[in-house]
């Protein structure tokens, strides 16, 4: 294993058990991790095992639960935004990297409690109260991932800086896996 990318997963893994300390709710590094293996891992396999491993760890000490695969979903989904930003990083793509993968996780979690019918009628104006109902965690959800991503892109901008042998950067197509 190279030095990047055992930088890489050191932060990702620091990140993830973040997740296991007290913090307010929504406020957790996820989808900034996601985001972020997007960015950083060379190949596609590799940007979606390390953020939703380093979740399955966590989330076998926290416990699981029946939202599993609508929060990995959108996770995954939102390692796809991380290859986008990866593309040209910069500060303005991480920040909308990371809203929009607030808006997309807030999206499909919110839709995943209200189809699992158990708190909210799987009508309309059901769908309408699980999203109204979970604006007040939004906020959190927003400025824990711009919080996380900045945590993220900005410490590892830094040691690539200082440690010359990190700026090595995979090129397109070791992105697409090829």
């Amino acid at each position: 294993m190279n030095a990047r990318v055992g930088v890489l997963l050191g932060l990702v893994l620091a990140a993830a058990a973040s997740r296991l300390l007290p913090h307010p709710p929504n406020v957790t590094p996820v989808a900034a991790l996601a985001l972020f293996g997007g960015a950083h891992f060379g190949r596609l396999w590799q940007a979606c095992a390390v953020p939703l491993g380093a979740m399955l760890l966590s989330d076998l000490v926290i416990g699981l639960h029946a939202l599993i695969p609508f929060v990995y979903g959108s996770l995954a989904l939102a390692v796809l935004i991380g290859i986008w930003v990866g593309r040209r990083l910069t500060p303005g793509r991480v920040a909308a990297g990371a809203v929009g993968s607030s808006v997309l996780f807030f999206l499909v979690t919110n839709f995943g409690v209200w189809a699992q019918g158990a708190l909210y009628p799987r009508t309309a104006d059901g769908l309408l109260a699980a999203y109204v109902a979970a604006l007040p965690f939004f906020r959190n959800t927003v400025a824990g991932d711009l919080f996380y991503a900045a945590v993220l892109f900005g410490g590892f901008a830094l040691l690539e800086r200082a440690v010359p042998a990190l700026r090595t950067r995979p090129g397109v197509m070791e992105r697409a896996g090829r």
